[in-house]
């Protein structure tokens, strides 16, 4: 997160949020509503913007802003806020056929970090880009929507349910 500290503009960011060790987590629905709903949340409540977003199987792709120049803080709060409430369904629910294993690894990678002193769902940076000018945004735009197509799991973009390029758009998106 330090390098959305340095960050002193008003434009949009183009983010990666990776599940530790590139874990397939989001290859159920439950966890991308888990997302999506907080998501909403920080729109709704914290002045988050989301110009477009992709949820693939290990790490989410955002377009985003905070209106109040705390794009730190509202990713902060999106990524503890979420990994609790995925770890805790994990731990507690029966719908979850891998929950040893993945216990283990969030363990695992807990402990070399001293902030996360039993399980740790989110890798550490989220590589924010600046998208200062419209060609980078329209290229980082490009890339999140065709991200479900090049890894040849659709044929178009629309079809990702977890995207906003799809028909079925769960977000509350900004305008471009």
């Amino acid at each position: 997160m330090s390098e959305l500290r340095k960050a002193n503009t008003n434009y949009p960011y183009f983010i990666t949020l990776t599940v530790v060790g590139w874990i397939d987590l989001f290859t159920r629905a439950m966890y991308c509503d888990f997302v999506i709903h907080n998501l909403n949340y920080c729109i709704k409540n914290k002045g988050l913007e989301v110009f477009s977003y992709c949820i693939m199987p290990s790490h989410i792709h955002l377009i985003a802003r905070d209106e109040k120049g705390s794009l730190n803080n509202t990713l902060r709060d999106f990524k503890s806020f979420t990994s609790k409430q995925i770890i805790h369904h994990i731990e507690t629910s029966d719908e979850e056929s891998r929950r040893d294993w993945l216990l283990h690894l969030f363990k695992f990678h807990a402990k070399y970090q001293k902030q996360n002193s039993k399980y740790m769902l989110w890798q550490k940076t989220n590589f924010p880009i600046e998208l200062s000018d419209n060609a980078v945004f329209d290229q980082k735009l490009a890339y999140t929507q065709n991200n479900p197509v090049a890894s040849g799991l659709v044929n178009a973009p629309e079809n990702w349910t977890y995207s906003s390029a799809s028909m079925d758009n769960k977000v509350l998106l900004a305008e471009i």
